[in-house]
């Protein structure tokens, strides 16, 4: 149904109850609906977005805790929760922005939303590949797959690299951006359908279940006998200090994410860490936010890929906003398939 400038709709909205501890449950959040006029305020230089598709990211979790680290912004409870999205502007204050336009960027999990800073925002120029690509493939999961793997890893070509979640929104872009330079590229995930996803979609050199080894070490040891050039780091944990002990000299760790500790009170601890001391490694903590300033080379680079079809990218939908909440509660059981995504519209 097609949405009146003007007129006053009902708006359907996911709101976070309240802070907590642990993993998280459907029941964080729960479903209600307000109502909201489909004009910008007279005077207001903010814009009317009718939100079509919503990412579900493991960051969300870290904002729903009371403490946050310097630089995030914690959900408010009795609000919408936020993350990223894909919307068309219906009505406009701004004038970068006029009635018609899809844009990607930050999104509040509702129906309508009333964006009065705009900052976050960016206008989508390539609508020839499917709008929820700007939720992962062509907005931040994929800028965090290309800055982390050219701009932190410095990569050559012929290096062996491993990722971790290699199956998720980031993981898949990294083992195949690895690819497209000419590296050796082994991924874990958590299930057998995944690691097929791995090998025979994404083309990873080769990939295992991790559920599966009891000996993460030996099991490093086996698909990389002379060792890892590039880690990228997705999980944390046991993983990550396997990892330590079959680095390369002079290898390259870019830490993009440590889904494993996100639910505990108390994180685990690594165990190897001489071994960047031994090995001369270079560890280095990242966030896309660094490096949006290259978001157009970014464009320039990726959708040729995807025209050529270079790239694969595996999407997990979920219709309707109402199915938002277990689609990101899902992400921390590995329920999801690739890219979890909310559809709540598609135009």
């Amino acid at each position: 149904m097609a949405s009146v400038v003007g007129e006053e709709v009902s708006n359907k909205q996911v709101i976070f109850k309240d802070y907590f501890t642990g993993f998280p449950k459907e029941s964080d959040m729960y479903l209600t609906t307000s109502t909201i006029k489909l004009k910008v305020p007279e005077g207001s230089n903010g814009v009317l977005l009718k939100n079509l598709y919503l990412s579900c990211d493991p960051v969300m979790r870290i904002l729903m805790q009371r403490v946050v680290p310097k630089g995030f912004s914690n959900y408010t409870p009795g609000s919408p929760i936020n993350g990223y999205g894909v919307a068309k502007v219906l009505d406009s204050g701004h004038p970068d922005f006029k009635a018609g336009d899809l844009v990607w960027g930050s999104a509040r999990w509702e129906e309508y939303s009333l964006i009065t800073v705009t900052e976050g925002l960016r206008k989508i120029t390539h609508s020839d590949v499917p709008l929820s690509y700007y939720t992962g493939l062509l907005g931040m999961p994929g800028m965090t797959a290309y800055a982390g793997f050219h701009e932190v890893c410095s990569p050559k070509k012929g290096e062996y690299v491993f990722v971790s979640a290699a199956s998720g929104a980031v993981g898949q872009l990294v083992g195949q951006f690895a690819k497209l330079l000419g590296c050796y590229v082994v991924g874990s995930a958590g299930s057998k359908e995944k690691v097929d996803l791995l090998k025979n979609k994404f083309g990873f050199d080769d990939a295992f279940n991790y559920k599966e080894e009891h000996d993460l070490d030996a099991a490093l040891k086996r698909y990389f006998p002379e060792g890892i050039d590039i880690y990228f780091e997705n999980v944390g944990g046991e993983t990550l200090d396997a990892v330590l002990l079959n680095m390369k000299v002079h290898g390259r760790i870019a830490v993009c994410g440590m889904i494993s500790q996100y639910n505990l009170d108390q994180p685990e601890g690594v165990k190897n860490l001489m071994c960047l001391i031994y090995k001369r490694i270079h560890m280095t903590g990242f966030t896309v936010r660094d490096y949006y300033h290259l978001y157009p080379k970014f464009l320039d680079t990726v959708l040729p890929y995807i025209k050529e079809g270079k790239i694969a990218y595996v999407e997990d939908i979920a219709e309707g906003l109402e199915s938002g909440p277990a689609a990101l509660v899902g992400l921390f059981s590995g329920r999801n398939i690739g890219k979890q995504v909310v559809v709540i519209a598609r135009e």
